[in-house]
């Protein structure tokens, strides 16, 4: 069998051939012969008796010799079973192996199997654990029995394939409940939801990620309905049986929409109920006109009415539960008008939440009466606002800026890729850290607690600390900030779990980075702190999004491999895999962050929090992590500005009222969830690259530092033979001052405006002015260093 290619059946071919049929409720599922792949090195007496134990079974098999064929061939074939051999590490490790292939998207429905070595009867059984945490779904230890091997197929098909078989048949409902024209809501048996269609957002005007996870409780209800409605359908429901009505619900908009409603429980485990399925239609009256949307309803509570069916009785309302059935309970056949009606009805759903489908609307009509220059010129605004890079300025005038146009691609971009044929790259332990052991850490030093007296002030010297700490600023720094702000009492936590959370945040950072490293990740926290006690910001938030940023500070670059987004697509990282090219280093950092927070009780800062507060909590941190990420930097900015600088000015500008009214006017503005949300993202966001608006020589030795990181991409880049993202940053041909220019105009300026406006920040605007111009000074020297060389 040395000579079979992953193509090569045995010499007589498979024995039979068996298709798997099963039915998931009234859904038959039909499988084609399962297919097996062997990931072996070497040809032996195991691999030979899976192969033959897969022919008996009636199994496809495909044999691939490394790694890199083995993912090769699995994306050609999405086998439903994977057996890697895990005796000879000297070959290819395992876990790797395993790791590389749970990394794509087909193998969400593979079950993989481990064929792990014989140990003598005197040594201790290992853990299963570090196979199960790779990614295996069981393992096999070594037997050349081809009955053993069969048994072992067999046992896997009745077993984890045949679930699988099942989930793969969700896949296919989930994609017709995301096409239904009614509106699906499920909720678990406590009522949190888990799953709601496109329709019924359409209908309601939320997005999904507003809803789920949420209580129905928590959504604002209409006042429309009778008094012991609710109370009536929870009764009903409760006891196992169908609710069939009349509801009014409140849309996003504060407008209320008469619905008719079907609620059904749906028994699981144990005969419990464990979940609610809820089907809406916008309601019909009884002369099958239907009502308009946004307008205030006839009806009053009186007329809704509700009506119980026992689920052993549904077959009898077959035409109720009919699909195109959109009339009133009078009427038992809808008119083709009235079906016409609904259809309409639904079209406008789709359209009227949209803001920018409003926008549109408005030119079109201002079209209609408007000169023909002007609706010439309403019709270029159109163009424009139909694209998608709505936030996305212009480079025009900037193409002949190598720096700018670099640095844009590099941070604002997923790479290129480029792979030949069946290539499979990965970056090895790319997105892997070796944790160090939290060490103990005692009373603080004097000198350490001396440099921490002065944190509150935004000149504190970071770096320094950096030094007095060995490089464990993380620690101390947030062990400061964080009683300062009160984190502990808030998280219900002890000061030994954050001190550990910390050290083990702090260990997750690569000190071999040059810059994105745990000092970095300490300056960030240093900004968001300093940010946060700034009168304007303070009164803005409250103090789950005081603890939410400060937490998104410390973990948003956990983990960071010192390299570009836009390097780890192009490689085709593990990483970049798992998040499909898209915000993968602020995806990583942010999932990572939760990973190791819940990993061990001695460092679970969350495990004292109730759940609804940790999912708002959580919630927080994961938006201000991934705000850090570039490619959306501009539609940040741009709403910050539109959503809070401007209304905010403009009451400042023309209020004629006293100055309390005006000082409330603004208060609402600040404090509505939305611009809340905008004003954390913009708070991360201008903590993470503040280092233009640090004194001289933090800017100048963090300037060092980022360029180092770059350079070093660029060499690894040549290496390996992958696109150069930012060719400028060439440690040979690089001029600093002027990528510090570049990024200074590009970046930092607009966005420092913008929050020294809301924030009033006049000493980090002043070091920025003088920074910039120590750089302008150097390049005008045509000076490529970090300093003026030293006078002659």
């Amino acid at each position: 069998m040395s000579g079979l290619s992953p193509e090569t059946f045995p010499p007589n071919g498979p024995r039979k051939v068996s298709a798997t049929e099963e039915c998931v409720g009234p859904m038959r599922l039909s499988q084609e012969p399962i297919q097996v792949l062997l990931v072996f090195a070497k040809e032996d007496s195991q691999s030979d008796a899976f192969w033959w134990a897969c022919d008996r079974a009636g199994f496809r098999c495909n044999i691939a010799r490394t790694p890199e064929s083995a993912v090769e061939c699995f994306l050609d074939k999405h086998h439903e079973i994977i057996i890697i051999d895990g005796r000879h590490s000297r070959y290819f490790e395992p876990e790797a192996v395993c790791r590389m292939i749970r990394a794509t998207k087909p193998s969400e429905n593979t079950v993989i199997l481990a064929v792990v070595p014989q140990k003598p009867s005197d040594q201790e059984e290992p853990s299963v654990l570090p196979l199960l945490c790779a990614g295996f779904s069981r393992r096999f230890v070594e037997n050349n029995s081809v009955s053993a091997c069969y048994n072992e197929l067999i046992q896997m098909e009745h077993g984890e394939v045949r679930c699988q078989f099942k989930l793969r048949a969700c896949n296919s409902i989930f994609t017709a409940l995301e096409h239904c024209q009614e509106a699906v809501e499920i909720t678990s048996e406590d009522h949190i939801i888990q799953y709601v269609n496109p329709a019924f957002e359409r209908m309601m005007g939320y997005h999904k990620g507003e809803l789920i996870g949420k209580e129905l409780t928590e959504l604002p209800k209409s006042d429309k309905n009778r008094a012991d409605l609710l109370d009536t359908i929870n009764n009903c429901i409760k006891k196992g049986k169908e609710w069939q009505g009349i509801y009014y619900a409140r849309k996003k908009s504060g407008d209320s929409i008469q619905q008719h409603v079907r609620i059904t429980p749906v028994i699981g485990q144990g005969g419990k109920i464990r979940h609610f399925v809820a089907i809406k239609r916008p309601h019909i009256d009884n002369n099958n006109q239907l009502h308009k949307f946004n307008k205030e309803e006839r009806y009053s509570g009186e007329h809704s009415h509700s009506e119980c069916y026992s689920l052993r009785h549904r077959d009898r309302r077959k035409d109720s539960m009919d699909d195109r059935s959109v009339s009133s309970r009078s009427s038992d056949a809808p008119s083709l008008q009235n079906r016409r009606y609904s259809s309409v009805a639904r079209i406008h759903s789709m359209t009227i939440e949209a803001p920018i489908t409003k926008v549109i609307n408005i030119i079109n009509a201002a079209q209609e009466s408007s000169p023909v220059t002007v609706a010439e010129a309403l019709d270029r605004v159109l163009e424009i606002l139909r694209t998608t890079e709505l936030y996305s300025p212009q480079l025009a005038s900037k193409e002949d800026d190598p720096h700018t146009s670099d640095l844009v691609g590099g941070l604002m971009s997923d790479g290129l890729r480029r792979l030949s044929g069946n290539e499979y790259v990965f970056c090895k332990n790319m997105s892997q850290s070796q944790l160090a052991i939290p060490v103990t850490l005692n009373d603080v030093p004097p000198n350490i607690a001396e440099m921490l007296n002065d944190e509150e002030c935004w000149e504190f010297n970071i770096l320094e600390l950096e030094a007095a700490t060995h490089k464990r600023p993380l620690t101390y720094l947030g062990l400061k900030i964080c009683t300062s702000f009160g984190v502990c009492e808030f998280l219900n936590c002890s000061e030994a779990t954050l001190r550990s959370w910390l050290q083990l945040i702090e260990a997750s950072y690569h000190s071999s980075n040059s810059y994105h490293n745990s000092t970095h990740a300490a300056d960030v926290l240093h900004a968001t702190a300093y940010f946060l006690r700034k009168e304007r910001v303070k009164s803005s938030l409250d103090q789950l999004d005081e603890v939410a940023a400060l937490i998104a500070a410390a973990v948003h670059d956990v983990d960071h491999p010192g390299r570009t987004n836009s390097f780890l697509c192009n490689a085709g990282s593990e990483l970049a895999i798992l998040y499909n090219d898209t915000a993968v280093l602020e995806s990583h950092h942010a999932a990572l962050a939760f990973q190791l927070t819940v990993r061990d009780s001695k460092s679970n800062i969350f495990k004292n929090i109730d759940r609804t507060q940790f999912r708002t909590l959580r919630q927080a941190i994961i938006d201000m992590v991934l705000a850090t990420e570039m490619t959306r930097h501009f539609e940040h900015v741009s709403k910050f500005v539109n959503s809070i600088n401007k209304p905010m000015a403009a009451i400042e500008e023309t209020s004629t009222s006293s100055m309390n009214s005006d000082c409330e006017g603004q208060a609402n503005i600040r404090n509505s969830p939305e611009n809340r949300l905008l004003i954390k993202r913009m708070l991360i966001k201008c903590a993470d690259v503040a280092n233009p608006c640090r004194p001289l020589e933090l800017c100048i030795e963090w300037a060092g530092r980022i360029s180092e990181e770059y350079f070093a991409q660029t060499d690894e880049e040549k290496r390996q033979g992958l696109p150069v993202v930012m060719p400028v940053f060439d440690r040979n041909t690089c001029s600093v001052p002027k990528s510090q220019i570049s990024f200074i105009d590009y970046f930092i300026t607009d966005m420092f405006d913008a929050w020294d406006a809301f924030a009033t920040l006049p000493g980090l605007m002043e070091h920025l002015s003088e920074n910039y111009k120590y750089w302008k000074t150097l390049d005008e020297m045509n000076c490529k260093s970090l300093r003026p060389p030293p006078p002659s």
